[in-house]
């Protein structure tokens, strides 16, 4: 059945039917409705729910919850996923599972609370200190949020690594149907790591600290395994009217939406334009970009940012075809119809034969 809610609390609800039992959060816009709605709705449901004294804090007892072998899961945005970041470093070189939410808003420092896509650099690029990456999975409606939590729980229990969400305010904030008959509870894994005492078997550890370099050097190895196993098999993204495109856009989460605004106008005037909508930002789909690249000359980015998964997107082309960027950032969400001109703009110029149509 069908219920109308708003991404933020779609979220939550779709993270306790994923088998959440662990939520740690301190406040901040425009997320504070997940934080709001698991105080409520967690406990009702036998799980545990700490309003943290900060987002150290909260993060930290992510990790303490996630050794312990809970599902574990907190959110927040903007400066509050600066200051997790060691304690996400930490998941990652502890290889421990935890799920975290990042509703973006507008930066840098503290920036608006209108919705935003700034934050990409730091969700895909490791935003702590050493060798590591994060899942990153980025959804473009509130029905999708709910299919794309439990699959978060999975793939943190499946690699033993965080998974990060990366939404953003709009998407947070705004309202559509739901239906959660079809979401499928994340299988348990078997997780014989988990410190749950020693009694009946040897003590066991989870720790970060490596003062022997080769033995550091050896545990970064095994984490590059793992991530080029998770590139292997993890990648995710939508196409949209690409079989005959003439020029591709590639947008992700709720700039995918606009862009797909931008694009029915374009076909109305027959001008072959497509979309490459990444699901999963990392590992990215570079090897989607390049069999489009075997028949496209133009691609299109558009980001709610001053310009960051133009550098994944460039990187996967390798130097083919042509990259053209258009971005708002600072908050800014443009209408179908400002995206629709430049992109028409840029389909002219790239190919003049094009106008003579």
């Amino acid at each position: 059945m069908k219920q109308l809610m708003s991404g933020n609390v779609a979220l939550g609800e779709a993270a306790i039917l994923s088998g959440c039992t662990h939520y740690f959060g301190y406040p901040i816009t425009p997320q504070n409705e997940i934080t709001e709605y698991m105080a409520r709705r967690l406990p009702a449901a036998g799980g545990v729910f700490i309003q943290s004294e900060s987002e150290i804090a909260a993060i930290n007892m992510v990790l303490g919850a996630s050794a312990a072998g809970a599902r574990a899961m907190t959110s927040s945005s903007g400066p509050g996923m600066s200051l997790k970041q060691e304690g996400i470093s930490y998941l990652v070189a502890d290889e421990l599972p935890a799920v975290i939410v990042n509703v973006v808003r507008g930066g840098p420092g503290m920036g608006s609370i209108a919705g935003a896509q700034s934050d990409y650099f730091q969700a895909t690029r490791g935003g702590g200190h050493g060798d590591y990456r994060t899942v990153v999975l980025a959804p473009s409606s509130v029905q999708e949020l709910t299919e794309i939590v439990p699959l978060a729980f999975d793939l943190a229990d499946r690699y033993r690594n965080p998974v990060v969400i990366l939404a953003d305010g709009i998407l947070g904030q705004m309202m559509e149907p739901v239906d959660f008959d079809g979401l499928v509870r994340p299988p348990e894994y078997d997780k014989p790591w988990v410190l749950t005492g020693a009694k009946g078997r040897p003590p066991q550890a989870i720790y970060s600290l490596i003062f022997d370099t080769k033995l550091q050097e050896e545990k970064n190895w095994k984490l590059q395994r793992k991530f080029r196993l998770i590139e292997q098999a993890e990648v995710r993204f939508e196409t949209h009217l690409c079989d005959d495109a003439e020029m591709v856009v590639v947008a992700y989460g709720i700039g995918a939406r606009i862009a797909k605004g931008a694009i029915k106008r374009l076909r109305d005037e027959g001008k072959k334009v497509g979309l490459l909508r990444p699901v999963t930002l990392w590992p990215f789909p570079a090897q989607a970009l390049q069999e489009l690249a075997k028949t496209v000359d133009d691609f299109f980015v558009f980001e709610m940012s001053a310009g960051q998964m133009i550098e994944d997107v460039r990187l996967a082309l390798e130097g083919k075809g042509r990259v053209h960027f258009y971005g708002r950032p600072g908050g800014v969400a443009p209408m179908p119809v400002e995206l629709y001109r430049i992109v028409s703009r840029h389909y002219l110029q790239t190919q003049p034969e094009r106008g003579e149509r």
